[in-house]
């Protein structure tokens, strides 16, 4: 029997105005529906992660693609409780912070299905760089992913530049948690000159969602940004207990 909480990822790039009335009515929505969870909206778009009763999140992805006329993408997995205990709707300078001035556009064409993932990083060419920080790096990652041991996401530039080439290294191929750093950080490289870059769609939730696990090149559990601080292969809450712990041992 499936969980009754329903807990969803969504984010978009796309230019958004009067950010404080958007800020109000999303929270309004929230509270409407008994959403919890927290939404980031900056001038470049909106980032979020929320949960409620499967029948709540319905009503609630209506009334937020309305407010941010834009029809919601988003990724769902369930659990027994609720896994945020607040109601938060923030303005940020950034929906996710590289502090690097970066073109979305330079992405297009980088999108690759989980379907094609799977032979794009068994090329013995690619770079598999793992765009997360060295604690969820190391609950678990893909096979031979790069560790960029970074503890913040605007540290990721700085480790590019002093490892890769875009003279040597031809192929780099990504990955994060649900797709938004490197929706940001694709660009980016393009940016930079390498020329055949590639980032999972949809991230890792969407490739667990998707992929048989006799097929899965996935390893360990995957981090989660609410209260079931992990989840394994099927979705479903992992064996992490104290991620503080974690961080503490890096």
């Amino acid at each position: 029997m499936r969980s009754p909480i329903q807990i969803i990822t969504f984010y978009e790039f796309k230019r958004l105005e009067d950010l404080e009335t958007l800020k109000n009515s999303l929270k309004s929505a929230m509270l409407e529906n008994s959403i919890f969870g927290t939404i980031l909206i900056a001038e470049e778009g909106f980032n979020s992660t929320v949960c409620g009763r499967s029948e709540d999140i319905e009503k609630f992805i209506a009334k937020a693609e309305k407010i941010l006329d834009t029809k919601l993408s988003y990724k769902s997995s369930f659990h027994e409780k609720i896994a945020f205990k607040r109601v938060k709707v923030k303005i940020k300078k950034e929906i996710v912070t590289l502090k690097k001035k970066v073109e979305i556009e330079k992405g297009i064409g980088t999108h690759v299905s989980s379907r094609e993932w799977n032979e794009i990083i068994s090329d013995r060419e690619t770079i598999v760089l793992d765009a997360r920080n060295d604690y969820e790096y190391r609950i678990g990652t893909f096979r031979n992913a790069v560790n960029p041991k970074t503890r913040s996401f605007n540290e990721l530039p700085k480790f590019v530049e002093k490892n890769f080439d875009p003279e040597k290294h031809k192929k780099i191929a990504m990955f994060c948690t649900g797709g938004i750093r490197c929706e940001k950080f694709a660009p980016y490289m393009k940016s930079l000159g390498f020329e055949n870059v590639y980032q999972l769609e949809g991230g890792i939730l969407k490739y667990l969602e998707e992929t048989p696990p006799d097929e899965s090149l996935w390893q360990g559990e995957c981090f989660v940004f609410d209260e079931r601080i992990t989840v394994d292969e099927k979705l479903e809450k992992g064996s992490e207990e104290d991620i503080s712990v974690t961080i503490k041992n890096q």
